[in-house]
């Protein structure tokens, strides 16, 4: 075995003699010094050498592979090749980097696009006077449910509709809740949007996804009316859709507005024209003021909320809403 330490020094030196380029001392780097190189192995049989001559023929193996490290660093700098280490020099002595080179040029992020129509939204609200507020999207029943003349039957409180996190707060299905803080905390008037995420638990499909986003409007005067919704939905439709958006109010109901009405804009689907439901509104209802404290006989107001996804669907021709959260940005490039 001692004889086999002396051989492979000398094969080793003979090698690196001959090596007369950067390629030639990278095979010897690996051929010697690797992983899986001569002298890895030669320590690796260690266990075949009597128990007797272990000691000394582990002090010359680890003394040949220091000779041998230290002798390939030398020949290393004497051809100027950085090799193996990433030392960043070419064989002929000069910077592997070009710098003359032009750069790669960086790609820039871009806000996702339902963020980009939130604030689009937010802007166009903004030109009308309201104000942006934002609240928990953990929230309690009374915020969820009560204060929004949501009884304790009504479908839209079964916990299979809703995600409870125990057996009083949920995550939140709407951000009316919002509109409920800002009252509660501020007296009229007031005109407010709010935003932000919502969940249901609904079975994803090309229309419908779990989590979502909302935009809700508040206004609350003195002798407000449906005309001002009307008309504040029909400016908001133009500023953002164009200025030849059609839409129209569809009677509904909802338990926290009375008058209730469905809010359609008529846009162009598969190639042709037709009514597409964004949302819903209505006036503020009396026990809704009653929860929050304001008189219903001083004060009146409007609300409306609208799917941010809706909107950013049939702005950008998006035709499944599982498409906005799959993170491809093969995808999100396009906006």
């Amino acid at each position: 075995m001692m004889e086999r330490i002396e051989q492979l020094q000398a094969e080793a030196e003979r090698d690196l003699a001959a090596a007369g380029d950067a390629e030639q001392l990278e095979r010897f780097r690996i051929k010697y010094l690797g992983s899986k190189g001569a002298l890895k192995t030669l320590l690796a049989t260690l266990k075949e050498v009597p128990a007797e001559d272990r000691p000394q023929f582990g002090a010359q193996a680890n003394a040949l592979r220091e000779r041998v490290q230290e002798a390939f660093e030398r020949r290393r700098s004497e051809l100027g090749a950085a090799v193996g280490d990433g030392g960043g020099r070419a064989a002929g002595g000069g910077p592997m980097l070009d710098v003359t080179e032009p750069g790669l040029r960086q790609p820039f992020g871009r806000p996702h696009v339902i963020t980009q129509t939130i604030d689009e939204l937010i802007e166009v609200f903004g030109r009308l006077g309201f104000d942006v507020a934002t609240g928990p999207e953990i929230e309690d029943e009374f915020h969820n449910f009560v204060a929004l003349n949501i009884p304790p039957e009504h479908p839209a409180r079964d916990p299979l509709d809703n995600f409870y996190l125990d057996e009083k707060r949920l995550l939140r299905s709407q951000t009316s809740t919002v509109q409920i803080r800002v009252m509660e905390k501020t007296q009229p008037p007031i005109r407010v949007v709010a935003t932000g995420r919502v969940y249901r638990p609904d079975e994803h499909d090309a229309t419908h996804y779990s989590m979502f986003h909302q935009i809700e409007g508040l206004y609350v005067d003195r002798r407000v009316s449906m005309a001002d919704l009307k008309t504040t939905l029909m400016q908001f439709a133009r500023a953002y859709f164009g200025p030849e958006a059609e839409v129209r109010l569809r009677p509904s109901f909802f338990p926290f507005t009375e008058p209730s009405a469905e809010l359609d804009i008529k846009m162009q689907v598969r190639g042709r024209w037709d009514w597409v439901e964004l949302g819903g509104c209505g006036m503020v209802d009396p026990n809704v003021f009653g929860a929050v404290g304001y008189d219903p006989e001083q004060w009146t107001g409007f609300a409306f909320g609208l799917g941010v996804e809706r909107i950013a669907m049939r702005k950008y021709g998006i035709a499944d809403i599982r498409w906005l959260f799959e993170n491809d940005v093969r995808f999100l490039r396009q906006f």
